[in-house]
């Protein structure tokens, strides 16, 4: 149950940031005890892997802090994000024999997918009410979250599910009501 809460917590962060959370997990899992990361996921501790995600996320972390460019980081990162989640959730899960690769791969798609989501609804609103001078900081207080998430879902858990709760349900909730308002239904 500990291992899903991890993959839980993994794919959430991701859907703030896709390569922060996998960075997070292949360096723990190269240089500690705390992860060990079966075939095929033990890519993501390889020297060359880890350090071109290294590049990839310092491109993604520069182009969010942009008003505009991260919109369109936004649409790009729909993609990757979820893909990034489902990657996590299979990795952390992997521990877990009873658990088929392909529901794990399935769950952290829709879970990152769902974040992304809620974040990117989220985003308009931000630019709007600040004039893009929101965007950077908003930005910051995401790839926060996503670090601290994944730190947290390696290292505890059960700490991680909590956060989770704590974070993308108040999320998921602004971006339905946001949702509702341009539809023209009725808002709860």
């Amino acid at each position: 149950m500990i291992d899903v809460l991890a993959a839980f917590g993994l794919s959430s962060s991701a859907g703030f940031n896709a390569y922060l959370p996998i960075l997070i997990t292949g360096l723990l899992a190269r240089y500690t005890d705390l992860l060990t990361l079966a075939e095929p996921w033990n890519a993501l501790e390889n020297p060359g892997v880890l350090l071109a995600i290294a590049v990839l996320l310092l491109v993604e972390i520069a182009a969010d802090k942009i008003p505009v460019v991260d919109s369109i980081n936004d649409a790009v990162q729909s993609f990757i994000r979820p893909a990034a989640g489902a990657i996590l959730f299979a990795a952390s899960s992997n521990a877990i024999s009873d658990l088929n690769t392909g529901l794990a791969l399935v769950l952290g798609l829709l879970v990152a997918g769902g974040v992304h989501t809620a974040k990117t609804a989220a985003r308009p609103a931000i630019t709007a009410s600040t004039a893009g001078a929101g965007n950077a900081v908003v930005s910051v207080g995401e790839d926060v979250v996503s670090a601290g998430l994944a730190i947290t879902a390696i290292v505890v858990p059960v700490i991680s599910a909590v956060l989770v709760l704590l974070v993308v349900v108040p999320l998921l909730r602004f971006s339905v009501r946001r949702w509702r308002g341009r539809s023209g239904r009725p808002q709860t």
